[in-house]
């Protein structure tokens, strides 16, 4: 059952999922503000009504579909985290599949990096804890690298979680705005071989 709203029958729950679909194409083509119900019921290929049947409202919507995406991510991203046995190797699988599900899906890349920002605080309240399982995922990470002795034992680990985030954040952001003309996954290996040996020439730690 969905949060607000049962899907009773497997017929239902396509209408649901399309019009998940429906309304990222929508929202990333005109942002969240000017994406009317009506817009995303016949993008969906449904009633106005229909619409209503699944969702509260369009913020129900937006977090919905948020909630849906996230929560892939994070369930593929398991998966990809327990073939890894080092905290080097885990973040870059962390990155290299986060990057290559926004880099396959840019118009929910266009939601989540451009168009959230202009939600109100509520909204990103709810999405902070959308997130959580996955900054969860970072901070393991980081608490293992310096378990094994990779990162440094004095360092902020809430600080190194925002920056390992805030750094695959705005790279994906560079990525959509200008049309996504490059392959967002190519940047992976370089991303992760900056955190984790940093801009130094002299960087005493190395994966190997």
């Amino acid at each position: 059952m969905r949060e607000g709203r049962g899907i009773p029958n497997r017929r239902d729950e396509s209408k649901y999922e399309a019009i998940l679909d429906a309304a990222v194409k929508v929202m990333a083509e005109s942002g969240y503000h000017n994406s009317q119900i009506s817009r995303i019921a016949k993008a969906a290929g449904v009633a106005d009504g229909t619409v209503y049947l699944y969702f509260k409202n369009k913020e129900d919507v937006l977090i919905s579909l948020l909630r849906r995406a996230i929560g892939q991510i994070v369930e593929r991203s398991r998966s990809a985290l327990a073939d890894a046995k080092r905290a080097p190797d885990k973040l870059r699988a962390l990155v290299s599949l986060y990057f290559r599900e926004l880099g396959d899906h840019r118009d929910l890349a266009m939601v989540t990096q451009v168009h959230l920002r202009q939600v109100d605080a509520n909204i990103r309240r709810q999405i902070g804890d959308i997130m959580k399982p996955f900054y969860n995922m970072l901070d393991e990470i980081v608490e293992q690298g310096i378990e094994e002795g990779i990162f440094r034992r004095q360092i902020n680990r809430r600080l190194a979680r925002r920056m390992i985030f805030g750094t695959m954040d705005e790279t994906v952001t560079a990525w959509v705005l200008p049309g996504g003309k490059y392959h967002l996954h190519s940047l992976a290996d370089d991303v992760v071989d900056l955190l984790l040996h940093g801009l130094a020439g002299s960087a005493s730690t190395t994966e190997d």
